[in-house]
C-alpha cells in the first residue's frame, strides 16, 4: 500500500516506527488515514522481524484528534450529523483493539499535543513518553461528546477518579512534565534530548524478550475485571507458556554463564 498520510519503516535491528503525516492539519484523524494505519499495523503483525513499535507524529503535534472538516463527519447547518457511534466502530474501536493486541511491545512518542483521540491513540500504548513542551487534552465535552478510543477507560486506571474526571469535564491541558508526575505517562524528556531518549528506549525493548513483554501487557489490562484467584491462574498460565520458550531458556543460561542474554523473542 503506498502511503500519502503515514511515514512507516522498520530498521535493521527490529524497529519500525509509524509517523502520523498530516502536520498542517496536526495529523487528524481522516477516513484514509485510519485505513493506512489499518495496513501499517497489520504490516507489524505479519513481521516477525519487528520486535517494537514506535508511533509518533510529524511536525508541531502527535495528534489532534477527529479532522472534524473530513466527508464521514462533516455536515451543513440543519443537516443531522452522521452516526459517531458508526465512527468510533468502524474506525477508532478496531485502531486501539489492534495496538493493545499487537505481538511487539509499543511507544507513543508524543512530540506535541496529543488531544481528543489523538491523546487516547497515546494512552493505548504500552509506554508513553513526551517531550516537555508537548500535552495532553481531553478535547470531547468541549463539542458536547463524551471521551472515546478507550479513554473512559485508561484514564480512571492510570490518574484515579478525581483526575480523569477533571481532565475529562474541564478539558483543560495537562502539561506533559504533569502528567508524568501524575503517571499518566511514563516519561517527559526535554525537547533538545526527545528523539535520542526515544530512540534508546525503543532500542532497550528490541532486544528484550517480545513475547514476555507482551504477556506482562496482557495480564494488567486483565487485572482490573479479574479476582485476585483469578489473576493467579492467568499469571500461571503465561509463566507456563514461557517457561518454555527459547527466550527463557536463553535467559537462564546467560545468568548460568554470567553474560548478557541474545533474545530472538521466540
Amino acid at each position: 500500500m503506498s502511503y500519502r498520510h503515514i511515514l512507516f519503516s522498520v530498521s535493521a535491528d527490529g524497529v519500525a516506527r509509524l509517523t502520523l503525516n498530516r502536520p498542517d492539519k496536526m495529523n487528524s484523524f481522516t477516513a484514509a488515514m485510519h485505513a493506512e494505519l489499518r495496513d501499517a499495523l497489520d504490516a507489524v503483525q505479519a513481521d516477525p522481524s519487528v520486535r517494537v513499535l514506535v508511533l509518533t507524529g510529524a511536525g508541531r503535534g502527535f495528534c489532534a484528534g477527529q479532522d472534524l472538516a473530513d466527508a464521514e463527519v462533516c455536515f451543513a447547518p440543519g443537516e443531522m450529523p452522521p452516526d459517531l457511534g458508526e465512527l468510533v466502530e468502524r474506525h477508532y474501536k478496531p485502531l486501539v483493539l489492534r495496538l493493545a493486541n499487537l505481538r511487539v511491545p509499543t511507544i507513543a512518542a508524543v512530540n506535541g499535543i496529543a488531544a481528543g483521540a489523538g491523546a487516547s491513540l497515546a494512552l493505548a500504548c504500552d509506554l508513553v513518553v513526551a517531550a516537555k513542551s508537548a500535552s495532553f487534552l481531553q478535547a470531547f465535552s468541549k463539542i458536547g461528546l463524551v471521551p472515546d478510543t478507550g479513554s473512559t477507560w485508561l484514564l480512571p486506571q492510570r490518574v484515579g477518579m478525581a483526575r480523569a474526571m477533571g481532565l475529562a469535564l474541564l478539558a483543560d491541558k495537562l502539561p506533559a512534565e504533569q502528567a508524568a508526575a501524575w503517571g499518566l505517562i511514563w516519561a517527559a524528556y526535554p525537547d533538545a534530548e526527545f528523539g535520542a531518549e526515544v530512540d534508546a528506549l525503543a532500542a532497550r525493548l528490541a532486544v528484550l524478550p517480545t513475547k514476555a513483554l507482551v504477556r506482562t501487557r496482557q495480564l494488567m489490562h486483565a487485572a482490573p475485571t479479574h479476582t485476585f484467584e483469578q489473576q493467579l491462574s492467568m499469571e500461571g498460565g503465561c509463566m507456563r507458556e514461557l517457561g518454555r520458550s527459547a527466550d527463557y531458556i536463553e535467559g537462564v543460561t546467560a545468568f548460568l554463564d554470567k553474560r548478557a542474554p541474545r533474545f530472538t523473542g521466540a
